[in-house]
């Protein structure tokens, strides 16, 4: 495997991805906003993604992309248009014009229901982008993702120290662990008639998913409190509680308006016909212990 380019390597999944590269001795070429320490086998290349020449020096002589940046989460809705769309188009652009044959796209769950969310909205139209790229393309959904160094599900490992994790109403989600979710996105690098074209849904070791409630509850226990309370919070008590963070945090809100529309959603369970082949990756961690694996972290870190 020669040298892969990755965006989006200094946040929560591409850090993870970078641990990977580091372990198997794979050479990386990384797209980051600010200096980097120096270190074997990575290049850091100062840019964003709507700089046409950092991208160009991102995937020069690069045998693969690994296309992760993009925008989660933000109050103004109308930003994810720039980022998640236009950003991998630029992406593509850049990497079309250097000879590289290969993309890995991650996307998101929330692309199977556009209707929902800007968010959602957004990365499924990044994946019309790469679907008509005319590269030897891969694309994988992550359902929630968690694992060290999250910040958004944290919130919900810190709710639960204090005896409470509000959950949405009825539905469920699948989950994993940021470790697992980057060793698939590294097995799919080399590509291969069996991945080319293929759109992928992994998830953890449970195909069923969890019920809110009961996610809350294995979060209570991975952080040590196991009789916390998991109420199902209303729709409207769910939208109230997103204006409330605007109003409160501002730019840095969590829980936006976008963010509740695709939440309320009932089934955000993995489809068992989109698995990754079991050939090439299977989920290490399970649901109970990946997340009390996650919170041990968060407190030696002093986050809990």
């Amino acid at each position: 495997m020669g040298t892969i380019a990755i965006t989006g390597a200094t946040g929560f999944v591409g850090s993870a991805v970078l641990d990977v590269a580091r372990q198997k001795a794979l050479s990386v070429r990384a797209l980051t906003r600010r200096p980097q320490a120096d270190e074997a086998r990575i290049d850091w290349v100062r840019g964003t993604l709507d700089d046409e020449e950092a991208l160009a020096q991102l995937v020069s002589s690069a045998d693969a992309v690994i296309h992760i940046a993009g925008l989660t989460n933000t109050p103004n809705p109308g930003r994810f248009e720039a980022a998640n769309v236009t950003g991998t188009a630029n992406v593509i652009a850049a990497a079309k014009a250097a000879g590289v044959g290969r993309l890995v796209f991650v996307s998101s769950l929330a692309a199977r229901e556009p209707d929902l969310s800007a968010y959602g909205a957004s990365k499924a139209r990044a994946e019309t982008v790469v679907k008509d790229c005319a590269m030897d393309w891969t694309i994988v959904r992550p359902p929630a993702v968690y694992g060290p160094r999250d910040k958004d599900m944290f919130e919900l490992f810190r709710s639960a120290k204090f005896g409470i994790v509000p959950v949405p109403p009825e539905g469920r989600t699948s989950i994993i662990h940021v470790e697992d979710l980057a060793r698939l996105l590294i097995a799919l690098v080399p590509g291969s008639e069996m991945t080319r074209g293929k759109t992928y849904e992994p998830w953890d070791d449970n195909a069923f998913g969890y019920d809110h409630a009961e996610l809350g509850t294995l979060i209570a226990e991975a952080v040590g409190n196991p009789g916390a309370l998991t109420p199902k919070l209303p729709a409207s008590i769910m939208r109230l509680g997103a204006s409330v963070d605007g109003l409160v945090r501002g730019s840095k809100a969590k829980l936006t308006p976008d963010r509740v529309g695709y939440m309320l959603h009932p089934d955000w369970v993995c489809d068992m016909k989109k698995a990754p082949p079991l050939s090439l990756w299977q989920a290490v961690w399970s649901g109970p212990e990946g997340l009390k694996m996650t919170a041990d972290w968060y407190k030696k870190e002093g986050w809990l």
